[in-house]
């Protein structure tokens, strides 16, 4: 595993994804990541392996759906905390500032994608989270278990008034990268959702590069260089 600079929260960072994208985003910053394939199970068990190899706190990262319909494709969110089966789990607020600050605004954990915009407007109006995503709940269970800090870094992907066209939500395969076949399989079955899907490309851009600059600007903070 590679060496984590201890950090001025006194913790050793390790960063659990979804994609093997959102991995490769990570590659400035001198820290363990793991990725989980996008289900709440594959988190759990990412989050375990690197608390496991030595990891004393926890970050979820990557997309995240939308829930408030005036944030765009790209708004970053350091959730102030993340509800997971019906429990508020408050994210570590030094931890939160190290990645650059809490944006005040909770995220919601799911079992499973919430994919149209009227499942997004109920979970709005039911949870008042800003966002949705299939991970930060296991690895914030996992941090609370264990006994350790963790929080969250995530970008919104598709806003709340986006629904997943049926070919995206075919696209991960358990590695975490793009099943290519089962993408253009679902394209035949229905080729009228090449539109959606493509619209959802130029918004999954908008949070890639949203990460990638906040993951630049915390590389250039001393807290997370690479300490010799």
């Amino acid at each position: 595993m590679t060496a984590v600079p201890p950090a001025p929260w006194g913790a050793r960072v390790g960063f659990v994804v979804g994609l093997a994208a959102e991995a490769r985003l990570l590659s400035p910053l001198p820290c363990p990541v793991a990725i989980g394939g996008g289900t709440p199970a594959g988190a759990r068990a990412a989050a375990e392996r690197l608390a496991a190899e030595g990891a004393t706190a926890l970050v979820s990262f990557g997309l995240a759906g939308g829930l408030d319909p005036a944030l765009p494709a790209g708004t970053l969110l350091v959730p102030v905390a993340v509800f997971s089966r019906g429990i508020r789990l408050a994210a570590d607020p030094a931890l939160a500032a190290g990645l650059g600050g809490v944006t005040r605004q909770a995220l919601v954990a799911t079992e499973e994608i919430v994919a149209t915009p009227t499942a997004k407007a109920r979970l709005w109006r039911e949870t008042g989270c800003a966002g949705v995503d299939l991970e930060s709940g296991a690895v914030a269970e996992v941090a609370r278990d264990r006994g350790v800090p963790f929080a969250v870094l995530r970008a919104i992907c598709d806003p709340g008034m986006r629904g997943l066209p049926p070919a995206a939500l075919a696209a991960l395969d358990p590695e975490g990268s793009i099943a290519i076949g089962r993408v253009l399989a679902a394209l035949a079955r229905h080729p009228g959702q090449i539109f959606a899907l493509l619209a959802l490309a130029r918004e999954a851009a908008a949070a890639r590069q949203a990460l990638a600059a906040r993951v630049a600007a915390l590389a250039g903070r001393e807290e997370w260089r690479r300490r010799g």
